[in-house]
């Protein structure tokens, strides 16, 4: 299962890669424009957040862009692949909702828009693949409930132990002065 996995990964990973080198050499005013959609909601909130942060579209489509490619290479190269596939499914959603929004375009774009919209979402059902794969090992939560359960079982038997010794002990111990020494 390792090829089929490092392959796909590649394959997911290389839309947001090749995509956030070209915003990243270029961005365009079609996309800053398009990011103006959620830049002028979520602005407010990031200066509110952190005086610091950029709050203008064009740099905040280049972060996004930036993050896109360090993401995708990392899940593309199998390193920190469940935060990386978290990370690019993350970006994902405002772009989708930004870039295509099929449902306030002219009636004779729409038809193109939604198509977009629905390849984004195929993609996003692909990276929360990605960033809930275990690669076939048990999860986190898993490896800590049954650790917790060993542990358990590993105290009442040392329990069960020290009684059955302790008893052993006191008949040891009763047998010891009832015999004449």
């Amino acid at each position: 299962m390792k090829p089929l996995r490092t392959a796909a990964r590649a394959m997911l990973a290389s839309i947001f890669v090749i995509s956030g080198v070209r915003v990243l050499i270029s961005p365009g005013d079609g996309r800053i424009q398009a990011a103006r959609r959620v830049t002028d909601r979520v602005g407010p909130l990031l200066e509110k957040t952190d005086p610091r942060l950029p709050t203008d579209p064009e740099t905040l489509v280049r972060v996004k862009a930036a993050a896109d490619v360090a993401a995708g290479l990392a899940l593309a190269t199998g390193h920190f692949t469940r935060p990386a596939a978290a990370v690019l499914a993350a970006g994902l959603i405002p772009t989708t909702v930004a870039g295509h929004p099929f449902w306030s375009v002219p009636k004779e774009e729409r038809a193109g828009q939604q198509v977009h919209f629905l390849k984004n979402l195929g993609l996003l059902g692909g990276l929360l693949l990605a960033a809930a794969d275990t690669e076939g090992r048990p999860s986190l939560r898993y490896r800590t409930t049954h650790a917790v359960d060993r542990s358990q079982r590993s105290v009442r038997r040392a329990v069960r132990t020290a009684k059955r010794e302790a008893k052993i002990a006191a008949v040891s111990a009763a047998a010891g002065r009832k015999l004449p020494g």
